[in-house]
């Protein structure tokens, strides 16, 4: 049975994510903190199989070397941000007087459309506006969707960042994720889950 844990790293308590399985995992958004990540991973006695990142905004990617060294696990990302983890200017760690996030660019590119990476099977749905490259990847048997910073309970991603459109992102979580059953059950880069029927009725920004 697949399972997920969410684990609030990094200076914003953005959501990472481990999904794991038979002792095998994937590791979405370490977002800082890598001791606490690895912690949880000990315990559960976990191999990571790949790292996946759900966009490239600094919080999401704080202890991302650390962790892709650790476990010598290859991450994947859209296209549309593939140039960001280098940069601080992209990926807003030179705009809060923080200290610079620079990671290495993605071993592979996150294609969009059914994936397997390892023993874990998912679709990738592109959701811009927050970011260029934002993905939300759902796992259509399990019934839930990992979406970054698109979707919240009772909110969207904020679009004022460099590469944000708000009219997109409102496009695009209408035909990407308000196209998955009302059961299904969104986990956020940040807060507490929801589910796509709870945002459809009340969601005020798509009411």
């Amino acid at each position: 049975m697949l399972r997920i844990a969410r684990i609030p790293l990094g200076p914003l308590g953005t959501n990472g994510y481990v999904l794991y399985e038979n002792g095998r995992a994937l590791v979405i958004d370490p977002g800082g903190d890598f001791d606490k990540l690895r912690k949880f991973m000990d315990e559960k006695e976990l191999n990571v199989e790949a790292i996946i990142l759900t966009h490239a905004h600094f919080d999401h990617i704080g202890a991302l070397e650390e962790t892709r060294t650790h476990y010598d696990a290859p991450v994947f990302l859209h296209l549309d941000e593939a140039g960001w983890l280098s940069d601080p200017a992209k990926n807003g760690s030179e705009w809060f007087g923080m200290d610079p996030v620079i990671a290495a660019d993605p071993d592979f590119i996150l294609e969009e459309g059914k994936q397997k990476i390892g023993a874990f099977s998912f679709e990738v749905r592109h959701v811009p506006g927050h970011s260029p490259g934002s993905v939300a990847l759902v796992f259509r048997n399990e019934r839930f969707t990992i979406a970054g910073d698109t979707l919240f309970q009772g909110g969207i991603g904020r679009t004022d960042l460099p590469g944000g459109d708000h009219e997109q992102l409102l496009d695009a979580i209408l035909s990407e994720l308000f196209t998955l059953r009302d059961d299904m059950r969104i986990y956020p880069g940040h807060g507490d889950p929801t589910t796509v029927g709870d945002e459809r009725k009340s969601n005020p920004f798509l009411t």
